[in-house]
């Protein structure tokens, strides 16, 4: 009898590891087949180098999504937009889905602080963002501030708030030289974080307070942007103290409310630029996070790029997806090792693209007119490619690898999207 237990003990295992390397087969090659193309000729006639992309008149925001965070070419895009934006719509601010003070670090450094650009890049928070392709889009914006006329210069923006340590140290420097006692800030830092023996509401009520003097100020021209900044970097920790508490209290609202922040935060970036003269700014981020139409929670919660949409009006977010047909990412893993995974995304515009023999291409969907074959894919449910900073190993990575369905989304491009780039064979980014 425990032979016989043991014998079908055996069979069972072999039986379930035959599934697993099916299924992992049958996702590496994107599920057994990449599904339907849309017809690649009539895709040829609207595709457009992403050098020829237009802005629409009214537009008060334009963001640019990235379908992963790990593929160079996604990367490398931010600078590719961001020039046309300069150069042709006067755009002057560049805005992340990062810290926003370790952007103010890459801010002065642009504006020719010292360091390194790949210092600066480290600054940001992540480390998706340590690459040569962010390195060389700070080196840009750079080299543009050295000749750039006074009130030209580009400036560079975060709208996340899930770092600490720039933003109180900018606040503390900011609140001196604003002339404002700092003693009780300085009583909540221990070097690395808030104080353990400081509970969050005494943290809250010392920001809070810090705020309203920063707001209560008069400030000269010289002193607003400085007495602007220091609110909002209280803003900022007061945001990531109050994340902390919906993470402890109930996990699954976080993404919602980080999202809320981020659509605040950006409203602040822009109010910014208007201040200056500048009616428009440029923000990247994951496509899930910018996207027009969004939710979380069962759709109780917007995303940032739905809550954007809502304040200032549809027809002033004018918002670029990206896809890729196939993907080589660097992914995230639960250590600090990172894994280079493989996907397709069936997605029958970026298989017409594959066709077509464009690596890299823009689909602005006003362009398509009406009777154009390519009006069904734009307006219809397709699944598109999705990954995140998911975790590449353990019971997740095995669930993204055996299942396809694990990373795509279900969407209609155009409730997304106002146009999409296509990208045919994406290339892990080099983290450094």
């Amino acid at each position: 009898m425990t032979s016989k237990k043991k014998t079908a003990g055996i069979i069972l295992l072999i039986i379930l590891l035959v599934l697993i390397a099916g299924g992992v087969v049958y996702s590496h090659f994107g599920g057994f087949g990449t599904g339907e193309s849309a017809d690649p000729e009539e895709f040829a006639k609207y595709a457009a180098p992403v050098s020829e992309l237009t802005v629409p008149e009214g537009t008060r925001i334009i963001g640019l999504g990235e379908a992963t965070h790990g593929n160079r070419e996604f990367q490398a895009l931010k600078l590719d937009v961001f020039k046309v934006l300069v150069e042709q719509y006067g755009v002057r601010a560049f805005a992340i889905e990062g810290d926003f003070g370790g952007c103010e670090a890459v801010n002065r450094y642009i504006h020719g602080g010292e360091g390194s650009a790949a210092e600066a890049a480290a600054a940001i928070g992540f480390t998706i963002y340590r690459t040569e392709e962010m390195e060389d889009l700070i080196s840009w914006m750079r080299r543009y501030n050295e000749t750039a006329e006074e009130g030209e210069d580009l400036r560079f923006f975060g709208f996340d708030m899930q770092r600490m340590e720039y933003n109180y140290r900018y606040l503390l420097e900011t609140a001196k030289a604003a002339g404002l006692d700092t003693s009780d800030l300085e009583n909540l830092w221990d070097g690395d974080g808030w104080a353990a023996d400081v509970s969050r509401e005494e943290t809250t009520a010392v920001l809070t307070d810090l705020r309203e003097n920063f707001l209560g100020m008069t400030a000269d021209n010289a002193g607003e942007e400085r007495t602007a900044l220091g609110a909002h970097l209280t803003d900022i920790l007061l945001q990531n103290n109050e994340m902390a508490k919906v993470y402890e209290e109930n996990a699954g609202n976080y993404n919602g409310v980080r999202d809320g922040y981020m659509a605040e935060n950006t409203m602040w970036i822009l109010g910014q630029e208007e201040k200056r003269g500048n009616d428009r700014i440029f923000i990247t981020g994951h496509n899930g996070h910018l996207e027009q139409y969004g939710t979380y929670v069962g759709g109780e919660q917007k995303v940032m790029g739905n809550l954007l949409a809502d304040e200032i009006g549809e027809e002033a977010y004018f918002m670029i997806g990206t896809e890729f047909y196939k993907t080589e990412c660097n992914c995230a893993t639960n250590s600090e090792k990172r894994v280079i995974r493989t996907f397709y995304s069936r997605d029958p515009l970026a298989k017409a693209a594959r066709k077509n023999g464009e690596n890299i291409c823009y689909l602005d969907f006003s362009g398509i007119p009406a009777e154009s074959d390519l009006t069904k894919q734009v307006n219809e449910y397709i699944f598109m490619g999705s990954l995140g900073e998911n975790p590449m190993d353990g019971l997740s990575g095995l669930v993204f690898r055996v299942l396809p369905h694990a990373y795509r989304v279900w969407q209609t491009p155009s409730q997304l999207y106002d146009g999409m780039i296509f990208v045919t064979e994406a290339h892990p980014t080099q983290i450094k």
